[in-house]
């Protein structure tokens, strides 16, 4: 059974973005297994609100391993005024100081160029915005699709479920079956599971979209860490010391997950190294690169020695309640993040049996990098 899923020059088109070309396996007397949701809960009876962006696992999709592209950061030019974003008649609330904001009155989809850009630099600044009233998941996926390309080359991701037709689309389900809850915390005292999505490759993804199909009344937010304000709360000494120290962050670990629950493997995984200190591109900020989901071990230093800071840094992170946001879904709600400079978690706390299904665009970012530590 497939695991359900739980919880980073001159401006390119987006038809110049290119896909991965997928390659089948097999044949019609050994047809692949493919495990659709929508086939389980009864087409035309499903409760779900979007059938459409039911998950489907293909055995027999498998895809070639990602090649380093050029990423264009439309956050570097653009207006910081936000005139193209934020209209007049618009509203904008911070969530807390540090991190997270909450829009009114604005509709993504119908952007002009200026103003995805101006979302790539408040989205960056502000870390995570949520904006209310949104049709993402009213408009055709394609359309979607089209809007996220803008921001990078969509990522596919090589075990969760997409849509049929549509790998370009992570998808987040749990259907609140009963003994869900129970199952999920026989092993567990906790549903928090800090990360930042798919940090093991090259190039992991940077602005990244989140909107909600169906959810529960109450429960199931998700929490957000200013990777930036963690950097910043260290003292200069340890800033200084984890300048030029890089991390290895895995795939692997992933991939043998869902192997074990008969999920798929739709690209062979990857590891690759990355700085502890990355900087933003558009920012100029200073964030620690660092997270429980995909971090294995800091290059360079003894066993020990890499447990011990490895578990401050992200025991710092964690506890963090201080520079942490918590954003509550709503009904048409589409949360923005940039993963290049925040970390976060699914909120697994209700037991109402409710439905939680959510699709989140993916769009790939530049190489990790860092500048000289600055006192």
């Amino acid at each position: 059974m497939a695991p359900s899923i739980a919880e980073i020059s001159e401006k390119q088109e987006v038809s110049s973005i290119t896909v991965p070309v997928k390659a089948t396996t097999g044949s019609e007397e050994t047809a692949p297994k493919v495990r659709r949701i929508i086939e389980e809960e009864g087409e035309g009876k499903t409760p779900a609100s979007y059938p459409n962006y039911l998950p489907t696992w293909d055995h027999g999709e498998k895809y070639p391993p990602l090649e380093p592209f050029v990423h264009v950061e439309h956050g570097l030019d653009a207006d910081p005024a936000f005139k193209d974003l934020l209209p007049e008649g618009s509203t904008i609330q911070k969530l807390t100081p540090t991190i997270g904001s909450e829009v009114h009155g604005v509709q993504l989809s119908k952007l002009s160029a200026a103003g995805k850009d101006q979302l790539a630099l408040l989205v960056a600044q502000r870390k995570v915005v949520a904006f209310r009233d949104q049709d993402l998941a009213d408009i055709p996926i394609e359309d979607a699709l089209e809007f996220g390309g803008y921001f990078g080359r969509h990522h596919i991701h090589p075990t969760s479920g997409a849509p049929e037709g549509h790998p370009e689309l992570h998808i987040v389900y749990r259907n609140g079956s009963d003994g869900e809850v129970e199952a999920y915390f026989a092993g567990r005292n906790s549903s928090v599971q800090w990360h930042s999505d798919v940090s093991y490759e090259q190039q992991p993804p940077g602005t990244t979209f989140l909107y909600i199909l169906d959810s529960p009344e109450v429960g199931g937010d998700t929490a957000f860490v200013n990777q930036v304000e963690a950097y910043n709360r260290l003292s200069p000494a340890l800033q200084e010391r984890l300048h030029g120290l890089t991390a290895l962050h895995s795939g692997f670990e992933q991939a043998e997950f869902s192997k074990s629950r008969g999920g798929v493997v739709r690209r062979e995984p990857v590891s690759n190294e990355h700085p502890l200190v990355r900087t933003h591109p558009a920012t100029g900020e200073k964030a620690l690169y660092v997270n429980g989901g995909f971090t294995r071990s800091i290059v360079g230093l003894k066993k020990e020695e890499s447990e011990a800071l490895l578990a401050f840094l992200l025991n710092h992170i964690s506890r963090g309640i201080d520079y942490q946001a918590r954003v509550r879904w709503a009904p048409k709600t589409v949360v923005v993040w940039d993963n290049r400079v925040t970390a976060h978690s699914a909120i697994f706390d209700w037991t109402t049996g409710e439905r939680r299904h959510l699709a989140r665009i993916t769009p790939q970012a530049e190489r990790p990098y860092e500048t000289p530590y600055k006192a």
